[in-house]
């Protein structure tokens, strides 16, 4: 597996630990985030570090130039390993599309390629960079997108929009496939919706933050929400706008009642704060890319038993009805503290919601998203050889 970001990325550590369980090896090619060893086994899997960093919130040409450093790297380490064993698989996980070029030495002596799109490219350019979808940047991330489908035997996403999105830009329908990226029950063990409640309520939000994801938005609706009732609000993660959030918590005097958590910390014990609230809120902007996400976070709080509010988008429609999470409409920050105010003030209604919400998780367990992802990747494998 080829990742230009640090391990463990939860997406590549789940599939990775899919194959594992299954007796196959597993390499994982990966960007170095700090003073991480060079080479190291972490729980079966073998994790090879490039000493490039990723720069998330650096000028577009300084990501750019990450990019390539990055693709040069992961290339000759990928050379290196597959003249010491034959590979065969080589799965290349997104953001950029084009660094499944780093595959390329395994490709020409007949190894097959996945190429696993976490996020649609033009989409998430368009969106980082206020451009538009017709506009000339975002047809070049478009052409790039195919052309790095085009080299790529097996396509993998995570929802059925973006497939249909993929199948609408030219992908092939017969090689395009939707592994749903939701929570392994083994470290998000799904639990019963809580009756009881922290005194004051505690309003949780978990991921990255950053301008799109609405961190700003939600800071806003809960000094709104706060001057009603008493509430407490806990914030973890980081991200480009964690500076921003800081101050806008100074200047609307909030430090006695939020926790901002930046430490990385295991899953078991990420899930153990999260199911600490009794509202977890997935408070994104509307815009092309947010629109065709279903938010990982959604989907813990709802293993979690924690009853959710989130904006409205096309995705999360496609997924959650209105009777399993409070919708409000995105970027609106008094409609967002109305629900919050509200939810708190009824412990029946947050009951029923994530009890209702509770059947997504049912009906879409890790276990059986694992089963075909490996199910796809040994079908490939024996195919090629």
């Amino acid at each position: 597996m080829i990742v230009d970001n640090s391990y463990p990325d939860v997406r590549v550590e789940r599939e990775a630990r899919a194959l594992v369980a299954r007796g196959h090896r597993v390499d994982v090619i990966c960007a170095r985030g700090g003073t991480e060893p060079r080479h190291e086994v972490i729980d079966g899997i073998h994790v090879h570090r490039v000493p490039v960093r990723r720069d998330r919130g650096g000028a577009l040409v300084h990501q750019l130039g990450e990019y390539v450093a990055f693709t040069a790297w992961a290339a000759a380490e990928l050379l290196r390993l597959h003249s010491k064993r034959r590979l065969h698989v080589v799965q290349v996980h997104n953001v950029p599309d084009f660094i499944v070029l780093a595959a390329l030495p395994a490709k020409l002596t007949g190894t097959p390629i996945i190429l696993d799109l976490h996020d649609l490219m033009p989409e998430f350019f368009a969106s980082r960079f206020n451009g538009r979808m017709d506009s000339m940047a975002v047809r070049l991330v478009t052409l790039q997108e195919r052309l790095s489908r085009s080299l790529a035997d097996l396509v993998i996403t995570v929802t059925e929009q973006w497939r249909r999105t993929l199948i609408e830009r030219g992908a092939d329908p017969k090689i395009t496939y939707v592994i749903m990226n939701v929570p392994d029950e083994d470290l998000y063990a799904p639990r019963p919706p809580r009756m009881t409640a922290n005194d004051p309520l505690l309003v949780v939000y978990h991921g990255t933050i950053t301008h799109r994801y609405g961190l700003d938005v939600l800071v806003n609706a809960f000094a709104i929400a706060r001057r009603r009732i008493p509430l407490r609000l806990l914030l973890h993660g980081r991200g480009e706008q964690l500076p921003e959030i800081k101050r806008l918590i100074r200047r609307l005097e909030l430090a006695d009642a939020v926790t901002l958590s930046t430490e990385l910390m295991p899953a078991v014990d990420l899930a153990d704060m999260i199911a600490g609230g009794d509202i977890g809120v997935v408070p994104n902007r509307n815009d092309v890319f947010t629109d065709g996400i279903l938010p990982t976070k959604l989907m813990e709080y709802v293993a979690l038993g924690v009853p959710a509010i989130v904006s409205r988008s096309t995705a999360t429609s496609a997924y959650f009805s209105d009777d399993m999470v409070r919708y409000v409409d995105a970027g609106d920050e008094a409609a967002l503290a109305d629900a919050i105010v509200d939810l708190a003030q009824d412990p029946a209604r947050r009951h029923l919601l994530a009890s209702n919400a509770q059947k997504f998780t049912i009906g879409h367990p890790w276990s059986a998203e694992a089963a075909r992802y490996v199910s796809l990747v040994e079908n490939l494998a024996a195919a090629h050889r």
